[in-house]
């Protein structure tokens, strides 16, 4: 499935009737599926309050990390840049909280509503330097559909 392919399912799950959390898990496993080296999905929704982020839908192995404070790993350095991140190699970054030793790389993107980073996708790959600048726009697109439901 090409990322205009992947673009439209995800505009059909965003105007679908289920909740919230069930069109984010479609969206996580339309990816996780369709995309080889994405190995784990999911999304994380800012406290700004607390300065954390908490675990949303995702699928993938099973993670310890469903709150992580702003600033800490490369999800909490989004939630504080408000910028992609891009990891090649987990290995060679000092500020990577290791979810499991296949993960080899990561990208995250934030989720923006009305200006305002409420939260971010979280992709873990197993392959060393898989994510591309199509992958960024394509998660950006996603992102943009994601917006509409909050």
């Amino acid at each position: 499935m090409n990322s205009e392919a992947i673009l439209q399912t995800v505009n059909t799950i965003v105007i679908s009737d289920s909740t919230r959390d069930e069109k984010l898990l479609s969206i996580c496993k339309l990816l996780n599926e369709n995309i080889e080296y994405y190995n784990w999905v999911g999304f994380y929704f800012a406290n700004h309050e607390t300065k954390t982020l908490h675990l949303g839908p995702y699928v993938g192995a099973e993670t310890d990390h469903t709150v992580i404070p702003f600033g800490k790993g490369i999800c909490g350095q989004v939630a504080v840049s408000n910028e992609n991140f891009v990891v090649p190699d987990v290995s060679a970054q000092d500020n990577y909280i290791a979810c499991s030793f296949t993960v080899k790389s990561e990208i995250v993107v934030p989720l923006f509503v009305n200006g305002i980073n409420i939260g971010q996708i979280d992709i873990d790959s197993h392959v060393i330097n898989p994510f591309t600048e199509a992958d960024e726009l394509l998660l950006q697109s996603i992102n943009q559909e994601v917006a509409k439901l909050f």
